[in-house]
């Protein structure tokens, strides 16, 4: 590295790799150095845009001195080979989610990353979301009480999918759950703690020949009995696609909207004490009082408990985020956080390999029971 400056080579770049290009590339510091693997017309395109001289084969890359880190795009099943090479060639490797297809590989891969003191990571980029963080603390402050029971739902368009794309065949993408759900897995986990998967069950979309598998559900347990429950389905058209995360708590309840989540609303039955606490954890947000209560009515019970029931509220907080310019965000504010690391290696990750790791084991044993 020259002065500081971190100097990035991709390989693959479909449509998403080159939005995250577009991102990585005004974090300080960061040079797009090369690109590889991929001979796609937006790709070429791509290249042109970002001053690329030309698009290489992937070894020629990788044997670069003047390329530091690479971001690996590509379809799942080639992120074990091309991380592997670019972790014995001396680089430092971010990689697409899901960190690999199998445990096996993943483990291969961090290994190699740490002999080499490399940074790998996953692009698991939704911890570093606004959100996430008003709704860990949520959790933690008590406000509404303890965490009950927890959903995601995502009724995601297959618009762009046509039947011989990739993602639908599972040698390559590794099956929903691996592909896509890990992004959750991580989120959950992030909030509640390492979980179990109890079941799992998909779905194969009738007449498809070969079989598509176009949604997987999955019940998972945390620590200390909370259920989770999470459904994934590729199916509809892009004008519905729609995504809506809950968070069930002992007075009321948290509902995030979009996959990347932006609004918040939140209802609760508080008194003044907690509506201030929630105030101060959700900034700005709309508050709107459904029902007070009169001293001789406020006394009510839940979970065996005294409660005292002061009033219900309605809270709205992110109206107006625009959920692209949010995804950008967190894609450079990874990407910051990873290059700290590699300029310092105190800096502790919010995000690291474990992450990764973590995430696609939750994503395997879920496909492991949907698919017996």
């Amino acid at each position: 590295m020259s002065e500081g400056e971190i100097r990035v080579g991709v390989i693959g770049c479909g449509g998403f790799g080159l939005y995250a290009l577009q991102q990585f590339a005004q974090v300080p510091g960061v040079r797009l150095a090369g690109m590889a693997g991929t001979h796609r017309e937006a790709s070429l395109a791509a290249a042109r845009r970002f001053g690329i001289p030309d698009v290489e084969e992937v070894d020629r890359l990788l044997a670069r001195d003047d390329v530091d880190l690479v971001y690996i795009a590509t379809p799942p099943f080639l992120h074990h080979t091309q991380a592997m090479a670019a972790l014995a060639a001396g680089k430092h490797v971010i990689c697409e989610k899901p960190l690999a297809m199998t445990l096996d590989e993943a483990d291969a891969m961090i290994a190699a990353a740490r002999r080499a003191d490399r940074m790998l990571v996953a692009n698991l980029m939704q911890r570093y979301n606004p959100v996430y963080d008003a709704v860990e603390r949520l959790i933690t402050s008590g406000a509404i009480g303890e965490v009950l029971h927890g959903t995601f739902e995502n009724y995601a368009s297959d618009e762009n999918l046509p039947p011989e794309h990739w993602f639908w065949d599972r040698s390559k993408s590794g099956g929903i759950f691996v592909e896509h759900g890990v992004h959750f897995f991580d989120l959950f986990a992030g909030w509640l703690g390492p979980g179990t998967v109890a079941s799992a069950q998909r779905g194969i979309r009738p007449g498809s020949d070969p079989p598509i598998e176009e949604h997987v559900q999955c019940a998972a347990r945390y620590a200390p009995d909370i259920l989770v429950n999470f459904y994934h389905g590729f199916h509809q058209t892009g004008r519905m696609d729609r995504q809506e995360l809950r968070l069930v708590f002992e007075r009321g309840d948290v509902t995030l909207y979009d996959w990347v989540p932006t609004r918040v609303r939140l209802h609760a039955m508080v008194d003044e004490a907690q509506t201030r606490t929630l105030c101060e954890l959700f900034p700005g947000s709309r508050l709107d009082v459904s029902a007070v209560y009169s001293p001789r009515d406020r006394a009510c019970r839940g979970r065996h408990k005294a409660i005292d029931a002061y009033q219900v509220i309605e809270m709205s907080w992110g109206d107006g985020v625009n959920k692209s310019h949010r995804y950008g965000e967190l894609l450079r504010a990874i990407l910051g956080d990873q290059l700290a690391w590699v300029r310092d290696r105190s800096h502790r990750r919010k995000v690291t390999e474990a992450n990764g790791r973590d995430s696609l084991a939750m994503a395997v044993a879920a496909d492991r029971m949907a698919t017996i």
